[in-house]
């Protein structure tokens, strides 16, 4: 049996969890999970559908068939084979635990994505790429050739097929237009001191304030810096008798860990935009991702 998943978004209304589930078992697919969620707020309704169908069932045909359904509740939908990996590019800068995290993750196994590319502004991680048989893009970037170097990233994803950027800690501020290219795929991680801590050296202030949790959070970029629809957030408790050191080694634990989980949850296609924030359904039972990533 292959495995699929149908996403949707569309206004709340009576009947959509119905026609959808005669839709797929008159189409021979078994549901193996559901998730849903109705915003009031917004008067939006949000789905996720796991199911499996034979081998010989082509995934275009669900999907043009699906149409009239779509149009009676003005759905925006997918379908998804969940055999197929997301295909990344990864940039980062002088950081490289983010980087190291997701390169052995996605060597394990346990974050099942095509990384297609690292995009540098620095040459610090060449070798720790090349050796796993990544291409490797140093690209510099000053105030002066800032649109030139955008655009040669933009190539290099573009090339490449890549439908996510991962900021792994990559310290360049993206344009607004480059951000509304990849709106919705751009996904970045950072410690969440902001913005009462800012700079280089947050974990130094933060140890110097006497801070009593140390916390990271991974959203999608968006123009408005750090401002982003946020996918995954997480703590970690620190106390008076630990060093502005260790304040660094737990920072770094933790924003791994966050951003492993956010992607996770994106390329399983769990995450909603839904305006300024975000709608993210939990891993199914039993799976791999529903424990945490650590």
């Amino acid at each position: 049996m292959s495995k699929y998943a149908l996403t949707v978004t569309c206004p709340s209304t009576r009947g959509i969890v119905a026609t959808i589930a005669s839709y797929l078992a008159e189409n021979d697919c078994n549901i193996t999970d559901s998730a849903q969620f109705d915003d009031k707020g917004t008067g939006n309704f949000f789905m996720r559908v796991s199911f499996e169908a034979d081998e010989g069932t082509i995934i275009d045909n669900l999907r043009n068939n699906f149409a009239d359904v779509a149009k009676k509740f003005d759905m925006v939908f997918d379908f998804h084979d969940e055999a197929v990996k997301l295909k990344v590019v990864i940039m980062v800068s002088r950081f490289g635990h983010c980087l190291n995290d997701l390169l052995y993750r996605v060597k394990i196994g346990a974050l099942p994505i095509e990384v297609v590319a690292v995009v540098s502004n620095h040459m610090d991680y060449q070798k720790v790429v090349v050796n796993q048989d990544i291409p490797f893009h140093c690209i510099k970037v000053t105030k002066e050739n800032k649109p030139e170097a955008e655009a040669a990233i933009m190539k290099v994803v573009e090339d490449a097929g890549a439908e996510l950027i991962v900021l792994a800690r990559y310290m360049q501020i993206l344009s607004d237009e480059m951000c509304q290219k990849m709106s919705g795929r751009i996904i970045n991680i950072h410690h969440s001191f902001l913005p009462s801590f800012k700079g280089a050296n947050p974990y130094k202030q933060a140890f110097q304030r006497g801070v009593k949790l140390i916390g990271a959070t991974s959203h999608y970029v968006t123009a408005d810096l750090d401002e982003g629809p946020i996918i995954e957030q997480d703590t970690v408790r620190v106390t008076h008798a630990q060093s502005a050191e260790d304040y660094v080694s737990l920072g770094r634990d933790v924003e791994s860990q966050v951003l492993a989980r956010a992607i996770h949850a994106h390329i399983h296609h769990r995450v909603f935009l839904n305006g300024d924030k975000t709608v993210v359904f939990p891993a199914s039972p039993g799976s791999f991702a529903s424990e945490r990533m650590g």
